[in-house]
C-alpha cells in the first residue's frame, strides 16, 4: 500500500433484521452506514493524527497478521492473502483510521477486514453489482475465516457488507443477493434510528450465550416457531415496501427479544424499551449482538420520538430517514 494512493474508505455497518436468528437459519438483512468509517492509514507524526490511537490500532494489526500468518503456514487461509506486503507495511506504522466505534454492534472489526482484503488479497474478487453467488460465498467463507480473530466465530456478514457497500439479503444459507429497499409508501416521519447504551458490548460471550440457550428444547422451539418468521415477515415486507405490514410484525418482534434476549439488553434500555412497546410511538430491537452500543429503533412519527428521547436527555441518530 502507498501512502500518497487514494485511500478507500469502508463504511459500517448495520443489521436492520437478522441477530443471532440468521445462526439459526432466518433472513438477514443487511444496509450500510456511511455516518461511521475507517480507511488503512500510515502513521505520520507529521499530520494530525491521534497517535495513542494509530500505534493501539497497529499493535491490533500485528496480531491479526500473527493469526493470519499461522493460517498460511498451515495451509488453510482461504484468503489468498500477501503476507509479504501486509508484513512489511505493519512495520512501516499502518494502521485502521476508524471513527467506527468499537463493541457498538456496527461492524468495526468488519469494515477493517474488508479494507484488509481489498488491499492485501491477490487476485480479490471485485465488488460490484450482480456478482454471482460463487463469488459472494467465496467472499463470505474468505471474510468469515479472518474475522472470527475477533469474535471467535463470524458468520463473514459484517465484512461482506462492509466490502460491497450496497444493501444486502441473506436469503438463506445457500443464498446472498444485493438489493434495492423500495421507497414507496415512506412517509416524512418515517425513520430508522440508533440509541446508544453509552456502555460497549463483546459479541463472542453474548453469541455463546445464545448457542448455549438454543440447547434448551423450548428456547429453540421459540426461535424457530416465534423469532424466525417475524423476522422472515419483516424482510420480506420491507423489501416489497409494505410498511405497515412491516411495522406491525415489528412490534412482536420488539417483545419477543425483550422478554427471550434480555441479557443482551442493559437494564436502562429496556426500560426506553418497554416505553416504546407501551406508548407505540417507537420500537426498539437488538442492532448486532447486543450487551452495550447502539440499539435500533423504528418509528413513523421522528420528530416525536426525538423530543421524547431529548426530554430523557438522550439523543437519536437517524440511519434512515426520509426527507
Amino acid at each position: 500500500m502507498q501512502s500518497e494512493q487514494k485511500k478507500e474508505i469502508y463504511y459500517s455497518k448495520v443489521m436492520l433484521f437478522g441477530e443471532y436468528s440468521i445462526i439459526m437459519g432466518s433472513m438477514g438483512l443487511t444496509i450500510p452506514y456511511s455516518h461511521f468509517n475507517g480507511e488503512l492509514r500510515f502513521i505520520n507524526h507529521n499530520s494530525y493524527t491521534n497517535l495513542n490511537f494509530a500505534k493501539h490500532s497497529n499493535l491490533q494489526l500485528k496480531e491479526l497478521f500473527e493469526y493470519i500468518s499461522i493460517l498460511e503456514k498451515s495451509n488453510q487461509l482461504v484468503a489468498d492473502i500477501d503476507t509479504s506486503r501486509l508484513a512489511s507495511d505493519i512495520e512501516k506504522g499502518l494502521y485502521f483510521e476508524s471513527s467506527i466505534p468499537e463493541g457498538y454492534g456496527l461492524g468495526s472489526s468488519g469494515a477493517l477486514v474488508a479494507a484488509l482484503y481489498h488491499e492485501y488479497a491477490n487476485k480479490a474478487i471485485e465488488a460490484s453489482a450482480g456478482m454471482s453467488d460463487d463469488d459472494l460465498f467465496q467472499l463470505k467463507k474468505a471474510f468469515a475465516q479472518i474475522e472470527s480473530f475477533y469474535h471467535g466465530t463470524s458468520s463473514g456478514i459484517d465484512p461482506l457488507i462492509c466490502y460491497l457497500k450496497h444493501p444486502i439479503v441473506l436469503e438463506n444459507a445457500q443464498h446472498i443477493s444485493s438489493v434495492s429497499i423500495p421507497r414507496r409508501d415512506i412517509l416524512n416521519e418515517d425513520a430508522i434510528f440508533l440509541v446508544d447504551a453509552e456502555t460497549t458490548g463483546k459479541t463472542g460471550p453474548l453469541v455463546k450465550l445464545f448457542m448455549d440457550k438454543t440447547k434448551d428444547i423450548k428456547f429453540k422451539e421459540k426461535i424457530n416457531t416465534q423469532l424466525i418468521p417475524l423476522t422472515n415477515q419483516c424482510i420480506k415486507s420491507m423489501l416489497n415496501g409494505q410498511l405497515d405490514m412491516m411495522f406491525n410484525n415489528l412490534i412482536p418482534l420488539s417483545r419477543f427479544q425483550l422478554k427471550n434476549f434480555n441479557e443482551m439488553i442493559p437494564q436502562h434500555i429496556q426500560s426506553l424499551w418497554s416505553e416504546g412497546l407501551n406508548n407505540q410511538l417507537y420500537t426498539l430491537k437488538l442492532c448486532g449482538s447486543g450487551g452495550g452500543g447502539f440499539f435500533l429503533g423504528f418509528t413513523r412519527n421522528y420528530t416525536a420520538t426525538k423530543d421524547f428521547f431529548a426530554q430523557r436527555v438522550k439523543d437519536i441518530i437517524p440511519v434512515y430517514q426520509e426527507v
